[in-house]
């Protein structure tokens, strides 16, 4: 895809999200609007997936969301790479829907490989799914995507050591610092320092992404950390993003990390964001 059909991509995959959340007045769009750009350069350029989908998921790249409660922008990426029907996206948050709040695996969506919305647990899966393909002498990267106000759960850090004890070095894990949480400010509510320096005391390679809402340079940035993957270090990219990018009214605060649009303001939000692809 060229950058011109990825941009048109980000922008229905944003109704997408809108949409999903406005339809049953629940769900997370801030954090979701703000990954918009990555999931869509990570499922159409970077990653080696399949969409005839298995869990075991031999001889591909793997992709692991960790902070689960984005599960608008994961679905929206899913059924636009052919994962299931874009029609079923009218099913979120519906009972018996296989496109629940966060993310499952009891239903069996293609596309989910662990059920996730539980914070700080991603990171451990991760590891836990690339030291296998290092033992299996798999050659294929996994990739994972959390927070920055998960990482104030202690059981990263735990698993971050591992990682780089173990030299699990086919790992990508991206860290979306847009510096907000469900309370305010993640400076506010714990303050973590450092985190490039944290990353870099703890044995791994670091790439930054400021332009993180920028698909050059998510591209430019993914690839760095792919040409760093095989090295014996673990490699984590910080992507600094905005939360509920692509709609005014929702960037610069923490808002709309779990609250839906009004009628008025969904139109207002669509109206900034023209349709595309076809909505579902």
């Amino acid at each position: 895809m060229s950058n011109t059909e990825l941009n048109a991509l980000v922008t229905q995959v944003r109704r997408d999200i809108l949409r999903m959340v406005h339809k049953v007045n629940s769900g997370h769009p801030g954090g979701s609007l703000g990954c918009t750009e990555f999931l869509v350069a990570l499922y159409s350029k970077v990653m080696n997936h399949k969409t005839e989908f298995d869990m075991d998921g031999l001889n591909e790249d793997l992709f692991f969301l960790s902070n689960g409660h984005i599960s608008p922008v994961i679905y929206s990426v899913l059924a636009r790479s052919g994962y299931f029907p874009v029609e079923e996206l009218n099913t979120f948050r519906l009972l018996d829907s296989r496109l629940q709040g966060h993310p499952t695996t009891h239903e069996g969506l293609p596309g989910i490989r662990i059920a996730s919305g539980s914070l700080g647990q991603g990171m451990s899966v991760a590891i836990g799914a690339a030291h296998s393909k290092k033992l299996n002498k798999d050659q294929s990267i996994v990739y994972s995507l959390h927070g920055d106000g998960e990482l104030q759960e202690g059981q990263n850090w735990e698993a971050i050591l591992y990682a780089a004890a173990k030299k699990v070095d086919n790992l990508i894990a991206t860290i979306d610092l847009n510096g907000k949480q469900i309370d305010g400010p993640t400076d506010d509510v714990l303050y973590m320092g450092d985190l490039k320096a944290k990353f870099e005391a703890f044995d791994w390679s670091v790439i930054e992404i400021d332009a993180g809402n920028d698909i050059d340079a998510i591209l430019e940035g993914m690839t760095a950390a792919k040409e760093a993957i095989g090295k014996g270090k673990p490699v984590c990219v910080l992507l600094k993003t905005m939360m509920g990018n692509g709609v005014d009214f929702m960037m610069h605060t923490h808002a709309w990390h779990g609250k839906a649009p009004n009628d008025e303001q969904l139109a207002i939000a669509l109206g900034q964001n023209p349709e595309t692809l076809g909505d579902y």
